[in-house]
């Protein structure tokens, strides 16, 4: 099966949905499927991993780059660089199918078109990803981004969601109709994740605890409870309540550090902005503890990462992915509420107890690898199979 998959970004981009986008496409490849990525964060052609990735950088200058700094109607850019270059690719050679994030909708304008039947592949939708709306024009901003997104999902012919409760948020947040084919397919981990991760010791020393955040600055992400509990807890620990511990924020630039963080909670605050795969690993190796309270993720590869190191994950139970896949195996303890008090109240027993902490990794570690690529790569190309179906009945 000929397959075209569209990503934002692809590895070394250091994101998430590029790391997912590698999953899916290598998975495919593993599977038989001969895939095409097509990405914007680079220019030319190159085979990496079994798989062809198609740059569509756009040309500085250039119609589609100058149309992209424009509010709402800049939205169209990217999807016209996916339509083109995906169609004049399927004239050369059919695809049978073509995959897509709803996020941000690169799809949109091939969704619907005969003979090209679309699969998008849910992430968290662009509406809780943005920051504060401030103005009219951020709102149609939002809002246009929003309905492009939905005509994507619409238009789909297979849908598929890293978790069942994630794939009813998306039923719900584009009001879909429930005829298209569907799926719950979780994602895999990168193989030198795994490997790194099984090869990687807990830290021997208790004193300070390090604790590790993976992420954007952003609400979704629970960055305001985190410095709220931190803040807490800082003030315990210089009165003596507490051990010593230091946090490391990676994907925090220091700048996103609010200016009025108390002086005691930013002495324990290492913000070290994005870093590359390998700092990442030792960054992981390093922590006693990985702290994610996240109000909502989509699928948590966050989640899955600390599990595969077998570190405790302290997470937030608003979240159904947490309670799925932290909460249940009990890899970590979960905070009741996104708020700062209950996040140090989950978190306080993990810094004072070493014994507590090396319970949580060993749940961990029996928890990790629930999801690989040979999974990945099945379910998605059975779902693929119905989704082509699908189109040609209608």
């Amino acid at each position: 099966m000929r397959t075209a998959l569209l990503a934002w970004d692809y590895p070394p981009a250091p994101s998430g949905l590029s790391s997912a986008a590698r999953e899916i496409a290598e998975s495919l490849a593993e599977s038989g499927a001969d895939v095409t990525v097509f990405t914007l964060d680079r220019g030319g052609r190159e085979r990496v991993g079994g798989v062809t990735v198609e740059g569509l950088a756009l040309p500085p200058g250039g119609g589609l780059a100058r149309l992209r700094g424009w509010g709402s109607i800049g939205h169209l850019a990217a999807p016209l660089a996916f339509r083109r270059a995906v169609l004049a690719a399927h004239a050369r050679a059919p695809f049978a199918v073509i995959e897509a994030t709803n996020w941000y909708a690169p799809a949109a304008l091939l969704a619907g078109r005969r003979g090209l039947p679309l699969v998008t592949r849910s992430s968290t939708p662009a509406a809780l990803t943005r920051g504060a709306v401030c103005g009219p024009r951020d709102r149609l901003d939002g809002l246009t981004a929003d309905a492009l997104e939905r005509r994507q999902a619409r238009g789909s012919a297979g849908l598929i969601a890293n978790t069942a409760a994630h794939g009813a948020a998306i039923a719900r947040a584009y009001r879909l109709s429930g005829r298209q084919p569907s799926a719950v397919i979780g994602l895999s981990l990168p193989p030198e994740i795994l490997r790194g991760a099984r090869a990687a010791a807990y830290p021997e020393t208790d004193a300070p605890v390090r604790l590790l955040f993976v992420g954007r600055a952003e609400a979704r992400k629970g960055f305001d409870v985190l410095l709220d509990a931190v803040a807490i807890l800082a003030e315990e620990q210089a009165r003596g309540d507490l051990p010593p511990f230091r946090l490391d924020l990676v994907g925090v630039p220091p700048g996103d550090l609010p200016p009025d963080l108390p002086a005691s909670a930013r002495r324990r605050i290492r913000a070290r902005g994005r870093i590359d795969a390998a700092a990442l690993a030792r960054a992981y190796a390093d922590a006693h503890a990985v702290l994610s309270p996240s109000r909502y993720e989509s699928f948590g590869l966050v989640y899955q990462e600390a599990m595969a190191y077998g570190r405790p994950v302290v997470a937030c139970a608003e979240d159904a992915s947490a309670r799925a896949f932290v909460g249940a195996p009990g890899a970590g303890p979960l905070a009741r509420t996104a708020t700062g008090p209950a996040l140090a109240e989950a978190l306080r027993p993990l810094l004072v107890d070493p014994g507590l902490r090396r319970a949580y990794r060993a749940r961990a570690l029996a928890a990790a690898g629930r999801f690989d690529r040979g999974s990945l790569g099945r379910e998605t190309l059975a779902l693929y199979g119905a989704a082509i179906e699908a189109a040609r009945d209608r």
